[in-house]
């Protein structure tokens, strides 16, 4: 299957992150298995200027490895086990490269959004990294780039104005408007917790919007019928079953004194 140039509504979130150890080639498997087409994953810098994937700034989580990634080389990082603490089964399982999943991805027919993570000061390092690695591997229409880190999406802009760009906020700002246009990216990514059906209308009506992460097929229905663009969750299948892949607007859901 050939991606779609922009994300449908579902999104694997750091693969298929209920099922397999997450920002991992076997989690990308597994989304396609359980019928995704598109993924999220996390991306960092190592201290050699390689992206490679991975979510905390700490190895020791989803890792068999200890301290801060950055300052490990990618050849320290390749070394490491990320499958073992999920379960038997993926033990052996590696952090792998960005242009490794890159791979991984053309080969299954998947796009991407790809969420730039990096330490305070460290945003434009690691977005030159991930983007030398688009650069080598990547086709642009089939990946979304994001990140909290402004200046990492500001040098995004300037060296690579042709790939989108998304803001990642916990909650909504008031001021969200006025952020996207000073960094020119064109969605806005949000924390479900506490969202409303006001707030996600307002943004709707302006920019996609799309909500992480999103679990119960019934809070996906409602954010979907405010207008949301697309939710991360951890359980494709369970949505997908759901809802579907359809992009039709859903039924509204009418809300308490309408």
């Amino acid at each position: 299957m050939v991606s779609p140039s922009s994300p449908p509504r579902i999104i694997g979130h750091r693969g298929a992150a209920a099922h397999a150890p997450e920002n991992t080639l076997a989690g990308f498997r597994k989304a396609r298995a359980l019928g995704a087409h598109w993924v999220e994953f996390d991306v960092q810098a190592t201290r050699d200027d390689r992206a490679v994937l991975l979510h905390d700034a700490r190895l020791e989580r989803t890792t068999d490895g200890y301290g801060i990634a950055a300052d490990r080389s990618a050849g320290e990082i390749e070394r490491l086990d990320a499958g073992r603490w999920f379960g038997p089964s993926f033990r052996g399982e590696k952090v792998p490269s960005l242009e490794a999943a890159l791979a991984l991805l053309d080969e299954l027919g998947l796009g991407a959004v790809i969420e730039v993570k990096a330490a305070p000061g460290d945003g434009p390092r690691t977005m030159r990294a991930t983007l030398a690695a688009l650069d080598r591997c990547g086709a642009p229409e089939t990946f979304v780039l994001s990140s909290f880190d402004e200046a990492a999406l500001a040098f995004a802009a300037a060296a690579a104005p042709a790939i989108p760009r998304a803001l990642i906020v916990k909650s909504i700002p008031a001021d969200w408007r006025a952020r996207l246009a000073r960094l020119g990216a064109g969605a806005l990514h949000a924390g479900e917790r506490g969202i409303d059906a006001v707030t996600v209308r307002e943004v709707a009506s302006s920019c996609p919007l799309r909500v992480f992460t999103v679990n119960a097929p019934e809070r996906a229905r409602a954010l979907f019928a405010w207008g949301a663009a697309a939710v991360f969750t951890d359980r494709p299948d369970v949505i997908i079953s759901a809802l579907g892949h359809n992009s039709e607007p859903l039924a509204p859901v009418r809300l308490v004194g309408e």
